[in-house]
């Protein structure tokens, strides 16, 4: 199928969706004309903009970013007016085959879907705009040397600077991220959603990120999606480390901490020679270090990770599921959805990620600042 047909059949699929919305909850809220006029303009424009947001890198600035802000708000709120008017149906459904079925019941229930629709829709916008939170791990290191106790490692992922996080969203981020004052900074993929040539102004704050051992970053898959190889370049003209299969080794108070990092698990269908390869990434590492950490934007390397004899790893990708309910979804495709687990001889800790990707919404899924701490276990 081309990108052409592809298009038009996602767009005839929202147009029916929207459509399902409106007939089902519109004829049951008591509103005046004029407000069902407005409820059915909106239904319109969320139809177009939707399908418009994905398409808004092909319009001229300011109005692709508009186009973008307007489309993925919408995408939000369709999300969850979508769900609610689902179960709304089967709440209906499921009465009347009781045979409790009150004369109201339409109405307040129509109501009940708009309001707690835009309640959630409004919090998780705040949600996604918001600050991350400082989230602290501490992880136990079987035979971690003294002088590693304590060892912190700050992890920011999945910012997608794009149509809608810019330069004073990711300046944010970085004070933060500095007043940690952590052994080293991580950021693991996920950085961008756009090419070089029109965000590099935008992550430009990245160049000030300091840490005593010095910064570092992984490719995700969005990094792919955006030209990877161009925005490798560029991450190291602000003078971060882009560790690609391969590890640098550390020194504190006379003890080795090995931090290797892989390209995003997917690179290979990209670039045969950015296939993920955490054994690479280790190769010639001092066999002294008292510690190796991977950092993988993807948790399902894990398992090579540990065939590899990596003792923790540092993810992304899954957004904590970013709101509700598709964070039920992520386990189909990453084994971690967010927090420390662990995998034979392996910790893994994922981060629910910095920014968001898409909607501007974040519902059960905070964003975070990961603070990871060594321990001796």
């Amino acid at each position: 199928m081309t990108p052409r047909r592809s298009i038009g059949t996602a767009t005839l699929i929202v147009a029916l969706l929207h459509f399902y919305i409106g007939v089902r909850l519109l004829p049951a809220l008591p509103m005046p004309l004029a407000g069902h006029v407005l409820a059915t303009l909106w239904l319109m424009i969320s139809t177009i903009a939707m399908p418009a947001a994905l398409l808004s890198r092909r319009f001229e600035a300011p109005w692709g970013d508009r186009i973008a802000w307007v489309g993925m708000v919408a995408m939000g709120l369709f999300s969850t007016l979508l769900l609610l008017t689902l179960a709304r149906d089967i709440v209906l459904l499921a009465c009347l085959l009781a045979g409790w079925y009150p004369p109201r019941l339409p109405m307040w229930s129509a109501v009940a879907v708009i309001v707690l629709a835009l309640l959630v829709s409004l919090w998780g916008f705040f949600n996604a705009r918001r600050l991350a939170r400082v989230v602290s791990a501490d992880v136990p290191i079987a035979g971690l040397p003294a002088a590693l106790d304590g060892f912190t490692i700050a992890q920011i992922s999945d910012i997608h600077v794009g149509p809608t996080i810019k330069r004073p969203y990711l300046e944010r981020i970085v004070e933060r991220v500095n007043g940690l004052r952590a052994d080293v900074v991580a950021i693991t993929g996920d950085l961008v959603d756009g090419t070089v040539e029109e965000l590099s102004a935008h992550t430009a704050p990245l160049a000030q990120l300091r840490a005593k051992n010095g910064v570092y970053v992984v490719t995700g898959n969005h990094e792919y999606y955006s030209g990877a190889h161009a925005w490798v370049e560029e991450l190291r003209r602000l003078g971060l480390r882009v560790l690609l299969n391969e590890h640098v080794a550390l020194e504190r108070n006379g003890a080795r901490v090995v931090l290797a990092g892989v390209t995003d698990f997917s690179a290979g269908h990209f670039d045969p020679a950015h296939r993920s390869d955490p054994q690479a990434a280790l190769a010639g590492a001092p066999a002294d270090a008292a510690v190796r950490i991977l950092l993988a934007h993807q948790p399902r390397t894990a398992p090579a990770a540990v065939a590899a004899g990596f003792d923790l790893q540092l993810s992304g990708h899954t957004h904590g599921g970013q709101f509700w309910p598709w964070n039920l979804f992520v386990p189909m495709q990453q084994p971690y959805v967010a927090g420390l687990h662990r995998l034979e001889s392996l910790w893994i800790y994922v981060s629910r990620g910095t920014g968001y990707w898409g909607p501007p919404k974040r519902f059960g899924a905070p964003s975070e600042i990961s603070l990871v701490r060594l321990r001796r276990g």
